[in-house]
């Protein structure tokens, strides 16, 4: 990973923020850009996952649970929620970045698009919009206030299960020590989870990516 310039804790205080990708969905399988709500559901495969992560993340010692307004991360959340014994906090913000004019497309010109434009985000051009969509300083932005609201509960962790393109772009930009280039080439998996630690204010490390 590409270091940056670290910033100093703000009062020493950090919070560790598990970033976890929702299960594989019906959508998934046909390769649709499926950014609105509700969104589909999880295939059988996808149930399977989410019922994995309760072991995967058996050693995390986590206080919240977040999850987004599309069914999908509600889905993949439930067992963690049942194993736990917590209730899930629902958030818009952390929802996936919207397709806007190439929503529920699955043809390749319309997805490579759709990656191209979120990954440039993630290389700092903020400014390119979606077509029929948000700018990345929009879709950021949303996410940015999502993410600092959970961090002002102060709580000591906190996981959340959000969609591949906002964990990549938003990590790329939040973090530290990880760039455009590192996320971009590093794709991640139905309920592949990124470990931060650190706090809105000073910015976030990356502690592990991808498991």
């Amino acid at each position: 990973m590409e270091a940056r310039t670290e910033s100093p804790h703000r009062n020493g205080i950090r919070m560790r923020l598990l970033l976890i990708r929702h299960g594989q969905t019906h959508s998934n399988v046909i390769g649709a850009l499926d950014t609105a709500r509700p969104g589909a559901d999880l295939t059988d495969l996808g149930h399977e996952q989410a019922e994995l992560l309760v072991e995967r993340l058996k050693d995390e010692s986590i206080d919240a649970l977040h999850a987004t307004t599309l069914v999908r991360t509600q889905q993949t959340v439930a067992p963690l929620a049942k194993a736990r014994g917590l209730e899930v906090a629902i958030h818009d913000g952390i929802r996936e970045w919207d397709a806007g004019d190439l929503e529920m497309k699955s043809d390749d010109e319309s997805v490579n698009l759709y990656v191209k434009i979120t990954m440039s985000w993630a290389a700092g051009n903020t400014g390119v919009q979606m077509p029929g969509g948000p700018t990345g300083d929009e879709a950021l932005a949303r996410f940015d206030r999502a993410i600092g609201e959970i961090a002002a509960t102060g709580v000591e962790c906190a996981a959340v299960v959000s969609h591949g393109s906002a964990i990549r772009t938003w990590v790329a930009m939040r973090a530290t020590d990880v760039d455009g280039a590192y996320t971009a080439a590093h794709p991640l998996l139905n309920t592949q989870v990124v470990k931060l630690v650190g706090d809105p204010q000073n910015g976030w490390q990356v502690e592990e990516w991808g498991w």
